[in-house]
C-alpha cells in the first residue's frame, strides 16, 4: 500500500483528485450560505480557510510532483488538514455544550497583508453564531461532518508521507 501511496504521490491526479474534493466542498460551503442562506459563524470561516489550504497544497503537489515541490504539498496539506480539525473540534464542542463563556469572535481576524473579507466578502465575512445549529444529516452537524472530513485528510497525508521512502515499483512492458 505505501508503494502504491508513492507512486500516486509522484503523479498529477492524485494531487488534482485532492483539489478537486477540496474545491467541491468549498462549493457546497458557499451553496449552504448563498442558496439555503445559512450564515457562516467566524470558526465557519476559518475552516473555509483550511479547506482552501488543502485545496492549495493539490495544486502545488500538481504542479511539479516528481520534485521536491511534492514534500512543501506534502506539509502544506498536513498543516492545513491538522489545523481544519481542531477548527472543527472547538466548533463541535461549542455547539454541543453551549455556553454564554465559550464563544467565538464576532468577526474574522486576516493579517494585515492577506485581508480576505475585504477582497472577497462574500465568502470570508462572518455573520452567524457559532453555537448556533443551522444544518444536521445523519444526526450530525456541519462541523462534526467536516471534523470526519478533516481528520481522513490528515490520515491519508500521514500516510503519503510515510510512504514516501518507499520505491514504487518498476513494470516492465509485460506487467511482470
Amino acid at each position: 500500500m505505501l508503494r502504491f501511496l508513492n507512486q500516486c504521490s509522484r503523479g498529477r491526479g492524485a494531487w488534482l483528485l485532492m483539489a478537486l474534493t477540496a474545491l467541491a466542498l468549498e462549493l457546497v460551503a458557499l451553496w449552504f450560505q448563498h442558496v439555503m442562506l445559512l450564515k457562516p459563524c467566524v470558526l465557519c470561516i476559518y475552516e473555509r480557510c483550511a479547506l482552501f489550504g488543502v485545496l492549495g497544497a493539490g495544486l502545488v503537489g500538481a504542479i511539479a510532483p516528481k520534485t521536491p515541490l511534492r514534500y512543501v504539498a506534502i506539509i502544506i496539506w498536513l498543516y492545513s488538514a491538522w489545523r481544519g480539525a481542531q477548527l472543527t473540534w472547538e466548533h463541535t464542542m461549542i455547539q454541543l455544550h453551549p455556553s454564554p463563556f465559550l464563544t467565538c469572535d464576532f468577526m474574522a481576524r486576516f493579517p494585515a497583508w492577506l485581508p480576505l473579507d475585504k477582497w472577497l466578502p462574500q465568502v470570508f465575512v462572518a455573520s452567524g453564531d457559532c453555537a448556533q445549529r443551522q444544518w444536521e444529516f445523519l444526526t450530525l452537524e456541519m462541523p462534526q461532518w467536516l471534523f470526519g472530513i478533516f481528520v481522513a485528510y490528515f490520515i491519508v497525508g500521514a500516510l503519503v508521507l510515510i510512504a514516501q521512502p518507499f520505491k514504487p515499483k518498476r513494470r516492465d512492458l509485460f506487467g511482470r
